[in-house]
């Protein structure tokens, strides 16, 4: 007996997504539990991102801050980044439908891998202009821009400001504020 192929998984939709129970995501119609829940460190680490995304936003009339919400990207996947800013102004519905502008990832041993690959790639191709992995542990923050449709790692470390470029406006953040 060999080692199943990804042809041997079944291939779930939004529609599927819709009636489970729990945390999920769907990429390419592979379902992949949400579970178990996040540590207490990476659970810091996302609200000091929200309260600083938001404090930064406040005069950014366009763009909110947000915690993790289902984006569609499409009828077989489905996804929660961990913080996002998205700028849209019809942002009206229970999930998003268009690429958040920036994209903050906090690595835990569940999902490190596909954060690292399987995300980075999703986000990349649907047009995400910045994606920011978090690794809790080593506490090192990876900063992607995307630029002529791949991303360019831009900055990284443990302690640094950056300065993102949104639609209407740009606002400064700082990493060192993020550790507990």
């Amino acid at each position: 007996m060999g080692t199943p192929q990804l042809d041997d998984l079944p291939h779930y939709t939004w529609d599927d997504y819709q009636n489970w129970k729990g945390s999920w995501e769907i990429i390419n119609g592979v379902a992949y539990a949400m579970s178990p829940a996040p540590n207490i460190k990476h659970q810091e680490i996302s609200q000091k991102i929200a309260h600083q995304l938001g404090e930064a936003l406040k005069n950014c009339y366009h763009c909110k801050a947000l915690l993790p919400v289902d984006w569609k990207i499409n009828e077989d996947t489905v996804v929660q980044p961990d913080n996002s800013i998205v700028c849209d102004d019809t942002l009206q519905d229970a999930f998003l439908t268009k690429a958040p502008k920036v994209i903050f990832e906090i690595l835990s041993p569940s999902t490190a891998k596909k954060d690292k690959t399987t995300k980075f790639h999703q986000y990349e191709s649907n047009g995400v202009g910045y994606y920011c992995i978090v690794d809790p542990e080593q506490e090192l923050v990876k900063i992607y821009q995307l630029l002529n449709s791949k991303y360019k790692l831009i900055n990284q470390g443990h302690t640094f400001d950056i300065i993102f470029v949104l639609a209407e406006c740009k606002i400064s953040f700082n990493f060192n504020l993020i550790w507990p």
